[in-house]
């Protein structure tokens, strides 16, 4: 049903409404500025650039073996997870021990390789 003249047409069918409006309707919403990362967040990538510096880059052996020392409010798993995510990115394989209030870091080896889960099928068994 058309209703009014037809330079402003509108239709009813229903419940709904329909109008013809001009493109500008359809443009892009405008693009929002960037919010400001939060203390922690900034906190964060300064961590993850003095451990991929001080730690993961430096680490080029298996003699290479360094001691990170855990501030009071940190978690060990935390950093822990931290230097394997790092260590992931610039595609190294490293083996992480906790000691107490510090971490050891050292590139994988055999002997640093966990043993833990299920024992491999030895090759005569079928």
């Amino acid at each position: 049903m058309l209703s009014g003249n037809d330079a402003s047409a509108t239709w009813r069918t229903g419940a709904v409404k329909i109008r013809k409006t001009d493109a500008a309707a359809m443009a892009p919403a405008p693009a929002r500025p960037a919010r400001a990362l939060s203390p922690a967040a900034q906190a964060r990538i300064e961590q993850y650039e003095i451990l991929r510096k001080s730690v993961i880059d430096r680490l080029q052996g298996p003699d290479d073996v360094f001691k990170v020392g855990l501030d009071a409010g940190e978690k060990p798993a935390t950093i822990r997870q931290r230097l394997m995510k790092i260590a992931a990115n610039e595609g190294k394989e490293i083996a992480v021990q906790v000691h107490g209030d510090h971490l050891l870091v050292g590139l994988m080896t055999p002997e640093r390789r966990p043993r833990r889960g299920r024992r491999p099928k030895s090759a005569g068994a079928s």
